[in-house]
């Protein structure tokens, strides 16, 4: 069989994928077996290309993907294993990617994961040491031979995996959209090469993302999210439970009006998603995405349907725009389609002219800002002063140093709620620290589960939406994560984050090519 990277490079090629969401407890079990039944069922028919299984998804506890994918790969199914970053730190996850590799699995998805909603006598607490762009940087080193510490010099083999991602546009706002498409570009430059949208029902918004990647030449090829929706799900989706999936009012009415049908719906939801698989191909797609929980039968259904709409998407495409009043488009509308005209809206370019913001610029952001130019940059002018400064604390007595750390201590935390990370990302995301006020501890752009621009978890605004207002403001948004990969050194934890600053030990003097010093000289 071809590999999922030898179909995606075919020309014309168009790849059907479904998902598939692993149970808890023994595949032995009754709700295993129906799992695996179902996923041998799917391997057997030679439409399905591959069979994408998540990682405990939606943070519950689940059987692990590769537990299912080895008895896939027996029959010859190509499968992509779901990586999340919620539950293992970099090591637990360098780890088990070495065992994915051994057992021949190639294909990887990296997500930076939904936070935990269960676990063993309580809620679980979530790891992500590193997010998804840290954990693309990882198998992309993996790929490349990762240097070997028990042989200095040496490097370990190489590995060759197909590195996916994710990427979602179905958001309100323009400071939720804008950080989305940026992130993608981040992704793909530290190394993945495919990837699928979040789930919507939004044509318009399918096809601006296609154009987005397009103009912006991001090499990347994208697979169209497909969900089937039932009224219960519907429900769910609309209330906002499952972090970066929407249903509009729009939609809720409809599947409340199909659902109270004799069918309770069956034959509208299924339409709706061969739709949606007709016009990803039709709108350039390099596939379709199929995920809900559903029998083989309905599978095969939706695509049936799919081919008889054929050539006939473009007409599709018109019951496939449920957005939300007030929704930020980049691109404006094409009057004959109702799609994407591939042109930047007059609005959205005046806003940038005018540095336009939703939300208020902080005086302590403005200040913090200066500050960082004349002290903290590596080419400010008084950087090389702190340099001086701080070499000679290092040789001054432990109760000078820990006098100087409370200094600083007690001017991040009133002004930022700094958490002592000692290897600060403030500069990174406008002066918001991730520390604190990210429930995912995101160093290298937003998660995908925002909801009308506030977090999944702690419903306040995304520190990045923050930070792009605060840097739309100075015109400089686009810069926003356009920085090399961020990944936090916990060595420094508990250190002066100036210090390891102007003395070298920090990820933004190791992306300079400044020495970094040990853990110990950090303490």
């Amino acid at each position: 069989m071809s590999t999922l990277r030898e179909k995606l490079t075919e020309p014309g090629g168009f790849v059907i994928a479904a998902e598939l969401v692993t149970s808890r407890g023994l595949l032995s079990q009754h709700t295993g077996r129906a799992l695996h039944e179902i996923a041998h069922q799917l391997a057997s028919d030679p439409r399905f290309d591959l069979l994408s299984i998540t990682d405990n998804a939606g943070g519950n506890v689940m059987l692990s993907p590769e537990t299912l994918a080895r008895s896939l790969v027996e029959v010859g199914q190509e499968v992509s294993i779901h990586l999340a970053c919620k539950d293992w730190n970099r090591n637990g996850i360098e780890s088990r990617l070495w065992e994915i590799a051994s057992d021949g699995f190639h294909n990887i998805l990296a997500l930076s994961g939904d936070y935990p909603v269960a676990g063993h006598e309580g809620v679980a607490a979530p790891v992500f040491d590193i997010d998804s762009v840290g954990l693309i940087k990882l198998l992309s080193d993996m790929n490349a031979g990762m240097l070997d510490s028990r042989a200095p010099g040496g490097r370990l083999d190489p590995t060759s995996f197909f590195i996916g991602c994710a990427v979602t546009n179905h958001k309100l706002h323009e400071r939720e959209v804008m950080p989305q498409y940026f992130k993608l570009a981040k992704k793909v430059a530290a190394g993945a090469e495919w990837g699928f949208n979040q789930i919507g029902w939004n044509a318009r918004k399918d096809d601006e993302l296609l154009k987005w990647v397009g103009a912006a030449g991001v090499p990347v090829k994208l697979i169209a999210n497909v969900y089937l929706l039932t009224r219960g799900v519907a429900r769910v989706f609309h209330s906002g439970k499952v972090p970066g999936v929407v249903v509009s009012d729009e939609l809720l009415a409809a599947a409340e009006r199909y659902g109270a049908d004799a069918d309770k719906g069956r034959s509208f939801f299924v339409d709706v998603a061969a739709k949606q698989v007709a016009v990803a191909r039709g709108l350039g797609f390099s596939g379709a995405y199929i995920g809900g929980h559903m029998p083989f039968e309905t599978y095969d259904e939706i695509l049936n349907r799919a081919a008889q709409i054929g050539d006939g998407w473009l007409d599709a495409s018109r019951d496939l725009h449920y957005d939300r009043p007030g929704e930020f488009y980049l691109f404006g509308r094409d009057q004959e389609t109702g799609l994407s005209d591939g042109r930047e809206r007059a609005e959205y370019l005046e806003s940038r002219r005018r540095r336009q913001t939703d939300l208020k610029v902080p005086a302590r952001y403005r200040a913090s800002r200066l500050m960082h130019e004349t002290v903290f940059a590596q080419d400010a002018p008084l950087f090389p002063l702190g340099t001086r400064l701080y070499r000679r604390l290092e040789e001054s007595p432990r109760s000078l140093q820990r006098a100087a750390h409370l200094v600083e201590q007690a001017a991040k935390v009133p002004m930022f709620g700094c958490q002592d990370c000692g290897d600060c990302s403030l500069p990174d995301i406008a002066y918001v620290c991730p520390e604190g006020p990210c429930a995912k501890n995101q160093r290298n752009g937003p998660c995908g589960g925002t909801r009308d621009g506030l977090c999944e978890v702690y419903d306040s605004e995304c520190i990045w939406a923050q930070a792009y207002e605060r840097l739309k403001a100075y015109g400089e948004e686009r810069e926003l994560v356009s920085g090399p990969v961020v990944i936090k050194d916990n060595a420094l934890r508990g250190t002066s984050a100036w210090a390891n600053t102007f003395l070298g030990r920090d990820h933004s003097s190791r992306q300079h090519g400044n020495p970094t010093e040990s853990k110990e000289t950090a303490k």
